[in-house]
């Protein structure tokens, strides 16, 4: 359909999944209680556009409003409100191990949290979104796929219960079994294998092999088989975790919100 034209369409409740929109050109579109999920935005111009109640979370870069670049007050904000933040961004060895401190200590707080839930709780989803028990699953994927994987060479690192995302393209040999429902003890069990070895691997960085770069693997899978420098990848594992346990915990304020009013 490249190059089709829709001029006074009614389009109400449609859904487009894994659509290439490039360049496309929407005037005098309502887009009133629409949901975007996994949307790449670069280099997107809006003009007209009237933002009202609009809810945007993800990874803001240069991003101007009425000649405002807001992206660097967002970021700001984000620190302000939440100060280990900064510890994400770490730039030599001593900073990525204290950076995995702070995941440490903070993921122990969260799960301090979800075990005072009823065990049923934590595989309730929110607005389509991940259950607690589906994130632990999916971080456990994120590790296998850049540490286990990218890092330390293993073709297939991958554990029954990893949870890509959910727009990946299925590939062969990687799970994606939204169906389980696995015990939190189940669940944490691989979590500390795979968090433990994200700490082997921090504390054996040095400054030459924090800016190597990784050998391919030669097997299909996420990453794509092709180098990577290590720092990248290690960042990477830093964003997951510290934006998957925000997700986490405004869930987890939902559950136990719903707690108290049955």
């Amino acid at each position: 359909m490249t190059g089709s034209r829709f001029h006074q369409v009614d389009l109400t409740d449609a859904r487009f999944d894994d659509v290439n929109m490039s360049g496309a050109e929407i005037r005098m579109v309502t887009l009133n209680r629409t949901t975007f999920r996994a949307v790449d935005l670069k280099n997107v111009v809006m003009r007209g556009v009237e933002l009202h109640e609009v809810d945007i979370s993800g990874e803001i870069g240069k991003v101007t409003i009425n000649g405002v670049e807001v992206g660097p007050l967002v970021n700001d904000e984000l620190d302000r409100r939440h100060p280990e933040r900064v510890a994400m961004r770490p730039t030599d060895p001593a900073g990525f191990r204290a950076a995995w401190d702070v995941v440490e200590r903070l993921w122990n707080g969260t799960v301090d949290r979800a075990r005072r839930l009823d065990p049923a709780q934590l595989h309730e989803s929110f607005d389509g979104e991940w259950s607690f028990t589906e994130t632990l699953r999916h971080l456990a994927f994120a590790t296998d796929a850049w540490v286990r994987r990218a890092i330390l060479g293993d073709p297939s690192p991958w554990h029954p219960l990893d949870l890509p995302w959910d727009e990946m393209p299925d590939t062969p040999g990687t799970p994606r079994d939204r169906a389980a429902r696995p015990s939190l003890d189940e669940v944490l069990e691989l979590r500390r294998d795979r968090m433990s070895t994200v700490r082997r691997v921090v504390d054996d960085l040095t400054d030459e092999s924090l800016d190597a770069h990784t050998e391919p693997v030669d097997a299909p899978g996420w990453p794509p088989p092709r180098s990577y420098p290590v720092r990248e990848c290690l960042l990477i594992i830093l964003n997951e975790e510290w934006e998957h346990r925000l997700y986490a915990e405004r869930d987890l304020d939902a559950l136990e919100g719903r707690s108290s009013e049955s």
